[in-house]
């Protein structure tokens, strides 16, 4: 709305002011202009490189959660050997948990 409003305002003005100042329309028209400078750029690729390190946060603790699932196996499976088939399938399913987890993450 207020895009169409200087649009039809500054046409207005182009067609029945002829060589006159510019009008009020154009002069918010650029007074409007983004401009960035070097410092706005400097802050913005800091933001991406610190929401890349807050990202790898949940990675490094998927990788804690799978180092957790098999030293827990190795106990287990030290303790009773019998039930070695079903502990390593349940070590599996912790694994993939675990790296779902992680993935969700990033």
């Amino acid at each position: 709305p207020m895009g169409s409003l200087v649009n039809s305002q500054l046409l207005n003005n182009q067609v029945t002011d002829g060589a006159r100042s510019p009008s009020p329309a154009l002069a918010m028209m650029h007074a409007r202009k983004l401009h960035t400078s070097l410092v706005h750029r400097d802050i913005d690729s800091a933001a991406k490189f610190i929401g890349a390190g807050a990202a790898t946060v949940g990675v490094a603790g998927s990788g804690a959660g799978i180092g957790s699932v098999f030293g827990s196996l190795i106990i287990g499976y030290a303790r009773n050997p019998s039930l070695k088939q079903q502990l390593f399938s349940y070590a599996i399913l912790g694994f993939a948990l675990s790296e779902a987890m992680g993935l969700f993450c990033l």
